[in-house]
């Protein structure tokens, strides 16, 4: 038995139903009142918004350039995984 090349194994795309379709064009219009609605909320705190943005950032962030200061700590031995002296220490 040879497969055919169209078989997707059971598998439809989420707007193959008519449920999913009336499910999408109902969350898109709710979406378009609150949006509508809400407006004025939403502006209001973006200069708050981006204000924690800063602090969120660095402390989510942070280990990926290695940490504070420099290898000082190394005592001159060296292994074969490089990763020890990127650690993040404070």
């Amino acid at each position: 038995m040879a497969r055919g090349a169209s078989q997707d194994n059971g598998r439809k795309g989420f707007f193959s139903s008519r449920a999913n379709i009336v499910l999408a064009a109902f969350l898109a219009i709710a979406a378009i009142f609150l949006i509508a609605e809400h407006r004025a909320h939403v502006l209001g705190f973006l200069p708050f918004l981006l204000i924690l943005a800063c602090p969120l950032l660095h402390v989510f962030m942070h280990g990926g350039h290695g940490g504070h200061g420099g290898n000082a700590d190394n005592s001159g031995e060296t292994s074969g995984d490089d990763r020890g002296s990127q650690a993040h220490r404070h």
